[in-house]
């Protein structure tokens, strides 16, 4: 498997398919780059080369102790940028690996960058405050939290409902799909599992949306149970200079999965616009 180092030493896997114009994805909470594979095959097939880096702690990459942090994502991000020599790579993020990709460009510039897309992306902030009153309260995350710990196998499986909006009238979610994300999910380690639940909900993502200087693309569904749009795309999507919303009347979280073609479709007229 193509695995690269980090600054600490830790061994971090990724796909790189195709050829092409690079496209870095950067995966949500509890997945892998397997949650990316619809649309790295898809925007392969159309010319471009796609890339998916496993987050530390996650997937089948390492398990370190330390470092399951948004800086240090993002530098790890960084170092594969640099270990492939990426340049005018468009970085796409979904929830968690949205604001990955928000603190990527925040620390270390867009010298390598042409345009980057979010996902049901969890900037600028999840945590409820009094500069961000829509977000949600610590006990939500202290919820997950005590979820996770209590029995991290059966609460993935429950949270796929909300993820891909299973509790819809009318909602068509296979079962293969939530079995998807729970594999995904039991893969991660359990210290990284219960890290990054911080890292996603009280990381400010403010300052670096504003640092952003190329064209940039926001997709968010109005019906996400897990990262409601209000708090994130709609406040995002003022603080990035001239970037393009597109909402999702009715779509869930999870809708690289559930609206994939959608999803694909939008993704490559960026990509060619």
């Amino acid at each position: 498997m193509p695995t690269m180092t980090a600054k600490d030493g830790t061994q971090l896997y990724y796909k790189d398919w195709g050829a092409g114009q690079p496209v870095v994805f950067s995966h949500g909470w509890p997945l892998s780059a397997d949650a990316f594979e619809d649309q790295m095959l898809f925007l392969s097939w159309h010319g471009y080369r796609t890339i998916a880096l496993d987050r530390r702690g996650h997937g089948r990459s390492d398990q370190p102790w330390q470092g399951n942090d948004m800086d240090t994502y993002a530098d790890d991000l960084a170092t594969l940028t640099e270990a492939l020599d990426l340049r005018e790579a468009v970085h796409v993020g979904h929830s968690t690996g949205g604001g990955e990709v928000a603190r990527y460009i925040g620390r270390h510039g867009t010298g390598r960058v042409a345009k980057a897309v979010l996902i049901g992306a969890v900037t600028p902030l999840m945590l409820k405050t009094e500069a961000n009153p829509e977000g949600l309260p610590m006990a939500a995350f202290d919820g997950i939290r005590a979820g996770v710990l209590a029995d991290r196998s059966q609460f993935f499986k429950d949270l796929t409902v909300a993820f891909y909006g299973a509790n819809r009238d009318g909602a068509k979610v296979s079962q293969g799909l939530r079995d998807s994300f729970w594999l995904q999910g039991m893969q991660a380690g359990f210290k990284a599992v219960y890290d990054c639940i911080q890292a996603f909900s009280e990381t400010d993502f403010t300052e670096d949306l504003k640092k952003i200087d190329v064209p940039v693309l926001i997709l968010h569904g109005d019906d996400d149970q897990i990262v409601p749009i209000g708090a994130s795309a709609l406040r995002a999507a003022k603080l990035v200079k001239g970037s393009v919303l597109k909402v999702y009347p009715g779509a869930p979280h999870g809708m690289c999965s559930t609206l994939k073609d959608k999803v694909n479709a939008d993704l490559l007229a960026f990509l060619q616009g």
